[in-house]
């Protein structure tokens, strides 16, 4: 059953122009949707301007051409995001020793992960990040930089993640927090199970976001379900929104107690991140969390990739496609509900307006070869990635086969069709 959130209406404004006129526009010809139909679709300005039937769309107003992307054979698709990476860590599982974080090593794994991830379809992504103790906020800084780099491609959001905040030796944590904040920061996080006072940290950590208007991600294995309670007490009406992750641990507790966990965290409006992937460096257990208690107490459960091949989850894909795969593969998901862990559920914990393939939305689209759902979450190879109206990213992959009397005989479909030796 999807979850029961409030339905955004189009922007009142198609176009997505403030005063100016764009004359850029981009036809994608022949995409199937979901529901079966083969469209034509016009963006402009960073927005979707006309979905029509297959040839019945002009260039648009003000403008004689359009870019043509011929996406026969696609499935279109409202674009991932992602809500739970670890830029400072990723691709270091094969670096010698612990990761690096000097700060150019740690400006060049962020960008590259990000960018690995919008090949795989993520025009938007969440990265945690260590503050204090011996990274200082360099890390934070490398991040920041990466995010600027990125402008255009994809869109990035670091968390800081200070590893103390309670205490005498929380004091440095809370001091680099508020530095962190602003630096440029979006997210406050962190990982309160490290935390001597859990509860403390919780308080701490909301206080500074309350402060600063950020929302809130935490690090949880969520076992315990006394400090749950009072997370989700304490969350309570705090806006943007808390978030917690990977709550692996509510798996493992009695069905009673976490089902009345689950009715708290509804209750408070708390979002949980899954991990279906694997686990991350801020959890100490892997597993992933009850999606399909969590979503029938009318929980948000958005879906992430977490660690990304570094010493946590040295072959992490960062794919949120093959999340969506094993949300539904393995964790009894439609394969509909799937997606939206990973899509409109992923969006909203980023704070980001809902995308469908209609008139009026954000042109951040994926284009999977397929013609259905299902189909594009089992064998989700070749892809085509918008962001803000213009491709952005293209992932091709042929498979070949010798030829065969088979294959001519029953007419299956064929990518290849070279001679194999």
């Amino acid at each position: 059953m999807p979850d029961s959130q409030p339905q955004p209406q189009p922007p009142s404004n198609p176009s997505g122009s403030s005063g100016h006129s764009d004359q850029a526009a981009l036809l994608l010809c022949g995409a199937r949707l979901t529901d079966g139909r083969t469209v034509d679709v016009r963006l402009g300005g960073g927005r979707i301007e006309a979905v029509g039937t297959t040839g019945s769309l002009a260039p648009g107003p003000a403008r004689t051409t359009a870019t043509r992307v011929d996406l026969s054979g696609y499935l279109l698709l409202p674009a991932p995001a992602e809500p739970h990476a670890h830029g400072d860590t990723a691709l270091s599982a094969e670096d010698p020793g612990p990761a690096s974080y000097a700060r150019e090593d740690v400006q060049r794994r962020a960008t590259e992960a990000a960018l690995l991830q919008l090949g795989h379809g993520a025009t938007a992504v969440r990265a945690h990040v260590r503050v204090g103790d011996v990274q200082g906020l360099g890390a934070l800084g490398a991040v920041l930089q990466a995010r600027r780099s990125l402008r255009g491609l994809a869109q990035l959001t670091a968390v800081a993640m200070p590893r103390l905040l309670t205490g005498v030796a929380g004091a440095d944590g809370l001091a680099m927090l508020r530095d962190a904040v602003k630096m440029g920061a979006g997210v406050v996080g962190g990982c309160p199970d490290l935390d001597p006072d859990p509860t403390g940290y919780v308080e701490t950590v909301l206080e500074v976001a309350s402060e600063h208007g950020c929302p809130v991600d935490l690090h949880t294995d969520a076992a315990d379900p006394t400090r749950l309670s009072r997370l989700a007490a304490m969350a309570g009406g705090l806006r943007p929104g808390v978030t917690i992750g990977p709550c692996a641990g509510l798996a493992r507790l009695p069905g009673d107690a976490a089902s009345r966990v689950a009715d708290q965290l509804a209750a408070a409006g708390v979002t949980v991140v899954c991990l279906p992937q694997g686990g991350c460096g801020g959890a100490d257990r892997r597993g992933t969390a009850p999606v399909r208690l969590l979503r029938a107490a009318g929980v948000r459960v958005a879906a992430g990739s977490g660690a990304l091949r570094d010493v946590s989850n040295p072959v992490g894909r960062g794919d949120p496609l093959e999340a969506a795969y094993l949300l539904a593969s393995a964790h009894g998901l439609r394969p509909e509900d799937a997606y939206d862990a990973v899509c409109a559920s992923a969006r909203a914990v980023l704070g980001l307006p809902e995308v469908r393939v209609e008139a009026g939305f954000p042109a951040e689209l994926l284009a999977v070869r397929g013609d259905h759902l299902p189909g594009a979450l089992s064998l989700a190879y070749s892809r085509i990635v918008v962001h803000r109206g213009r491709v952005v990213a293209r992932t091709s992959a042929v498979r070949e086969y010798c030829n065969s009397a088979v294959t001519a005989e029953l007419g299956l479909p064929r990518q290849g069709r070279g001679e194999l030796s």
